[in-house]
């Protein structure tokens, strides 16, 4: 007996031990890296090759399947791009999740592209603070002091999300400002993404009555979108579909033009009067955009880490594009002020209204001769063809008194212009690429028929860089000839009617730009030189603004430099730019404008990473714009020039795993210097205040 106990003894001790040794110890049960639990594929000491980042995605995809709780979800299943970074491959990167530029989330106060508006808060109308030209070609309506608030097709972002994601992102000033965004996406199937975005903006901005609906910015972008790549990756469809509704206040300005400079000062600024109370400016744009890739011939790949990039030999692509615009302004004020000029068809109320429907479509072919490497493309000449079709119809439309069928006399929408034209763009671009260091490319584009025949531009650009610590060097240059916009040359409204014949406004520039990103330097030089300028002014003292011609040719010397510096975790990283041109009065611009941040990055408990730290905005004083209602244009109004003084904030910002959070106290030095400042002529610009920002990430 005793020995069949030491036999059974025996045998449960041999089974116990199999079981042991058929588990992996893990201390505290902790996962390991990537979301892998007993992953071997990646583990030292085995003959197996390392895995790229998307076998590991598809891993992970498969262990997902079976077992979603063995996963832990992060940013690195989600991949982004865009209709750029697909033009001449396949290219695919990481989603942002740091904190860079977070306190920044106004387009107003960009560091590199300040603006000016009238009020300092998100959705007034603005225009760029430096010089920044536009390089389009072909028709346009002229109507761009809303632009930064609109959501169009290119903007849109494309994702491969192994897992669906979605983005909430909220930034608030209390009443006077709040912003909010959502964004979704995730895939039907691996190679098939869709998705939405949702942006509001509301603003009551500082001098905006509570009661007085009129006075409030309501702004909404909403698009869908979706990205399809065959599985044999020869074929790419882009698809997306962008709603606008934009509403923007256009009061006048304030009566107290003495508002920071009088003893009293202003005691509520919500209760300051305004000239137009109930008067605003609405955008609406809603339409779809199809772009579509396909490769012909043979496909080469590159190398890089964590993945290859897909490049085509042969590559043919067709766009359509259809959108529908309607810009209303809408006067619902007695005009007791004099902020119009003169009115032609109602002393009282103005419904004026353009709108335009634009059908494009776009065909392309390229051509790609290269060498064969895994690492880096060399030896490379590519030849770009397209033809652009553009087929545009509007109307244009004032409300005026007329007699009905009982003479009875009646306010009606009245058609002032109606009309059907096309355009015809050739573009060429031909490029060639020695190695990752040299490249040379030559870009045209040509209008051969249709209304704005004669406009082109014609650029070129060399590519010369050395290794990682020598940086690199951009050469450009381009000459541009593009028609006068509608609203200068035939605009008919209840306050403005222009019909004139202008010239075509052509520019030329070159440009010097050095970039190193181990010294974190980018320096840049450019040199414009402008001839039959084409700009908006009011006779001396007078309120009105239409447009003129320059003569004289325009020369301007603009040089950038970029530069951040840091010891240990501080940092302090710098802009400046310096403008120099001989008709400064007439671009109205800064001749010196400076951004400075500097701020602390620390690392708590091990999950919390902060970042305090200071912005400091400034430039020069320059003779001052002013805005005229109605017509959405800024021009060259009396020669005011304000007192400019350095404008700082105060900013906290943090990541706490896959929430980032910031508090930031913007203007926190008014008072010191002066009560409060101007950028555009009678408008007063924002007041200290406390803003919070949150962005939250999901996955699945």
């Amino acid at each position: 007996m005793p020995d069949k106990l030491k036999y059974i003894l025996l045998l449960l001790i041999c089974i116990t031990a199999q079981a042991a040794f058929a588990q992996q110890y893990n201390p505290n049960n902790q996962r390991r890296p990537n979301g892998f639990v007993g992953d071997t594929a990646a583990l030292k000491g085995t003959n197996m090759a390392p895995l790229t980042a998307e076998q590991q995605i598809d891993t992970l995809r498969k262990r997902e399947q079976r077992s979603r709780d063995s996963i832990v979800f992060t940013s690195k299943f989600i991949r982004i791009t865009n209709e750029n970074l697909l033009k001449d491959s396949t290219q695919l990167f990481p989603i942002d999740t740091t904190l860079t530029n977070f306190e920044n989330y106004s387009p107003l106060f960009q560091p590199r592209s300040p603006k000016i508006s009238l009020g300092g808060t998100m959705g007034l109308a603005t225009r760029s603070l430096l010089f920044e030209p536009s390089k389009t070609i072909g028709f346009d309506v002229g109507m761009h002091a809303l632009d930064p608030y609109l959501l169009t097709p290119q903007d849109i972002q494309y994702y491969n999300a192994r897992v669906p994601y979605t983005l909430l992102t909220m930034f608030s000033a209390g009443r006077t400002e709040q912003y909010f965004k959502i964004l979704h996406t995730q895939n039907i199937k691996p190679n098939w993404n869709v998705g939405f975005n949702l942006n509001f903006i509301g603003s009551r901005g500082f001098y905006a009555s509570n009661q007085v609906l009129g006075q409030n910015v309501s702004d909404l972008n909403a698009a869908v979108f979706s990205w399809y790549e065959s599985k044999n990756k020869r074929y790419n469809l882009l698809v997306n579909m962008v709603f606008n509704n934009l509403k923007s206040p256009e009061t006048g300005s304030i009566l107290n033009d003495s508002v920071f400079t009088s003893a009293k000062g202003s005691f509520d600024k919500s209760t300051e009067p305004v000239r137009l109370p109930n008067t605003y400016e609405n955008w609406k744009t809603g339409g779809f955009y199809i772009k579509q890739f396909y490769y012909i011939g043979r496909i080469d790949t590159t190398v890089k880490k964590g993945g290859a990039n897909i490049l085509p030999t042969q590559r043919v692509t067709y766009t359509l594009n259809y959108n529908v615009t309607k810009y209303e302004f809408l006067q619902n004020d007695i005009d007791t002020y004099n902020v119009f000029p003169d009115y032609y068809y109602s002393a009282n109320r103005s419904r004026d209204s353009l709108n335009l429907t634009h059908i494009q479509n776009d065909f392309g072919y390229s051509f790609y001769l290269r060498g064969k490497s895994q690492k880096f493309v060399k030896n490379e000449l590519k030849l770009d063809l397209g033809l652009t079709h553009d087929l545009y119809h509007y109307t244009q439309y004032v409300t005026d008194t007329t007699l009905d069928v009982n003479s009875n006399k009646v306010r009606m929408p009245d058609k002032k212009q109606d009309a059907t034209f096309q355009n015809i763009t050739v573009k060429g671009k031909l490029s060639y690429r020695f190695s990752d260091r040299i490249n040379l490319e030559f870009n045209v584009d040509q209008i051969v028929a249709g209304r704005n025949f004669g406009d082109f531009i014609y650029d070129a650009k060399a590519l010369i860089a050395g290794n990682n610590k020598t940086g690199k060097i951009i050469l450009d240059g381009y000459v541009q000839s593009s028609s006068p916009p509608l609203v200068a040359t035939d605009w008919i409204s209840n306050h403005y009617i222009f019909h004139n014949s202008f010239h075509n406004q052509k520019t030329t520039s070159l440009s010097f730009n050095y970039i190193n990103n181990p010294l974190q330097l980018d320096l840049k030089a450019e040199y414009f030189l402008i001839t039959d300028y084409l700009y908006y002014t009011a006779q001396p003292g007078g309120i009105d603004a239409h447009p003129v011609q320059l003569s004289n040719p325009i020369n301007l010397l603009k040089v950038s430099l970029g530069k951040n510096l840091s010891w240990r975790d501080l940092h302090f990283d710098n802009f400046i730019v310096y403008e120099k041109t001989d008709y400064q009065s007439t671009l109205r611009v800064p001749e010196v404008y400076t951004y400075t941040s500097l701020y602390y990055n620390m690392f708590l408990f091990s999950v919390l990473h902060l970042s305090v730290g200071t912005d400091v905005r400034y430039n020069t004083a320059y003779t001052a714009p002013s805005y005229a209602v109605g017509l959405g244009q800024f021009y060259n109004g009396p020669d005011i020039t304000f007192s400019s003084y350095p404008v700082a904030n105060i900013f906290l910002k943090a990541t706490l795993q896959k929430t980032n959070i910031f508090v930031g106290y913007d203007y926190a030095n008014q008072g010191i210097f002066s009560k409060g400042y101007y950028t555009v002529n009678r408008y007063p610009q924002q007041d200290r205040i406390l803003k919070f920002g949150v962005s939250w990430m999901f996955f699945e």
